[in-house]
């Protein structure tokens, strides 16, 4: 063991007959401690991920502004050179548990958390109190670095990352998610058939919503207010949107008064997906700053559109594209100056233009004036 070293206490574990390493590391030794391939180097001699420099900033920004409640998860690592394990006893359960060397001239590796590691770094300058809190490291032996590609491969391959759903639901600092979630819950055909976890819904499932698609239909129609701004008022507002939007669709009813099934619904209607969602959310604002004191009572007319896919001449190119439903921005949009030509409010800047480029002047919007300010 070279003279001069890191140490650490730690407790060993065996992987594939080999010993990894749990360690706790202080803040302040990670970026000495650990580093990164070049990134100028080509992949296939590197052993992870070119750093996305726009994510470091998000990382370390989350830490220094949770302070009192940040969580990172470990890092992994692999470790060239000078490594050795004193147990604090030769047998029994405490032979697991040590003072673990590492030479100082040896080369860490990370294998996965190098975004991490980077923004521990950019948080330090900001929060060099930070210094002295830890973050646990898995360590393994590896000579010449040779297992770092594969290790990294295989840490990576079998990572699902949650659902937006999941995410909005669990994100108790996310103010406007926990505002769309009351308003679900407050709602009783939402509350039944929202599914809180997955953001697509399986063909036979009996929900009808996602979080996510109600949740993003939702900043549409309040106009993404920032987070500190939101209120009662925004509450309100978005009850009564969604309640009216429910009064307007009759299919929707007949599914909470158990006389058609979602997945019915879904394979018959255009209404019954997400692009619809958010094309209602935003003809929806579109309507209340236009006509605010009856937007309300107009909503009614909804009811009286025919959201049958089967209806190809109004929603062929704009909800659907080769009979299948299409989820894309632009279709958003277009759905919605459908909606907007029924409910008699005109197209201005983007949506016009939108329309314009996609529908020709000669195939204006069936059953519609195709009004325009």
């Amino acid at each position: 063991m070279e003279p001069n070293s890191y140490q650490f206490t730690a407790m060993r574990g065996i992987q594939a007959g080999r010993a990894y390493y749990v360690l706790m590391c202080p803040m302040r030794l990670v970026p000495k401690l650990f580093r990164f391939d070049d990134e100028a180097l080509p992949p296939e001699l590197r052993a992870q991920r070119v750093l996305n420099r726009t994510r470091v900033p998000q990382i370390s920004r989350y830490i220094v502004e949770h302070f009192d409640e940040y969580i990172l998860s470990s890092l992994c690592a692999s470790v060239d050179g000078d490594i050795e394990f004193e147990p604090v006893a030769p047998s029994g359960p405490m032979r697991s548990i040590g003072l673990l060397r590492i030479g100082m001239s040896a080369t860490i590796l990370i294998n996965d958390g190098q975004h991490r590691r980077a923004a521990i770094e950019e948080a330090l300058i900001e929060r060099p109190e930070l210094g002295d809190e830890s973050i646990s490291i898995v360590l393994f032996a590896d000579s010449d670095l040779s297992r770092s590609q594969q290790m990294f491969a295989d840490l990576n391959v079998h990572a699902i990352r949650p659902t937006k759903s999941i995410r909005l639901l669990y994100d108790h600092r996310d103010a406007m998610a926990k505002l769309v979630l009351d308003v679900v819950q407050s709602i009783p055909l939402f509350r039944e058939y929202t599914d809180l976890e997955k953001s697509s819904i399986s063909n036979r499932s009996y929900k009808l919503f996602t979080l996510s698609s109600l949740h993003q239909a939702s900043v549409h129609f309040l106009g993404n207010p920032p987070a500190g701004t939101l209120d009662d008022t925004h509450r309100a507002a978005l009850t009564e949107f969604w309640t009216a939007v429910i009064n307007g669709m009759p299919d929707w009813q007949r599914v909470a008064n158990k006389s058609a099934l979602a997945h019915e619904l879904r394979q018959s209607y255009v209404h019954a997906h997400g692009v619809a969602l958010q094309a209602i959310a935003v003809a929806g604002a579109r309507l209340r700053q236009a006509h605010p004191k009856d937007w309300v009572t107009r909503l009614r007319s909804l009811k009286t559109i025919d959201w049958s896919r089967s209806n190809k001449q109004l929603w062929e190119g704009r909800a659907l594209v080769g009979g299948r439903i299409n989820k894309s921005g632009s279709s958003v949009t277009l759905v919605s100056n459908v909606l907007l030509n029924h409910l008699d409010v005109p197209l201005v800047g983007e949506a016009l233009r939108i329309e314009n480029l996609s529908v020709p002047a000669a195939k204006a919007t069936p059953g519609s004036k195709r009004k325009s300010a």
